[in-house]
């Protein structure tokens, strides 16, 4: 198992990694709307809550030599499944492959953000 770790995704919470590379693949942990250059979040509508959560995922899938186009399956977490049309046009921007999802509403999520998103990708 290889640690991915990259400066331009927000820091672990938690005792966990930001992401895993095993078997070939990439395991992200989920990303929320943190800045990673001030560690808040600063976005309250879910479309910039998810831009920054796409972006935050991009760097992940970078540090480990992936794109968004090595996505195989996203698991989606919303806190209000009201959001979910507004969610999946920004999502839509960034995952045009079009990978296997799931998406759930969930009670809350930490920081009180709005969406959570983590990824399954194949390591080139």
């Amino acid at each position: 198992m290889e640690k991915i770790y990259t400066k331009t995704a927000p820091d672990a919470i938690g005792p966990y990694s930001q992401g895993v590379v095993a078997g070939g693949f990439l395991f992200s942990s989920g990303q929320i709307a943190i800045n990673p250059a001030t560690g808040n979040v600063e976005e309250t509508t879910i479309e910039g809550q998810t831009h920054q959560i796409c972006k935050n995922l991009g760097e992940v899938l970078k540090a480990a030599g992936c794109s968004f186009d090595d996505v195989v399956k996203t698991t989606c977490f919303l806190s209000d499944m009201g959001d979910f049309a507004k969610f999946n046009e920004v999502y839509g921007e960034y995952f045009t492959s079009k990978p296997a999802r799931s998406c759930v509403a969930v009670k809350s999520l930490p920081k009180n953000v709005l969406a959570e998103v983590e990824v399954i990708a194949k390591v080139k």
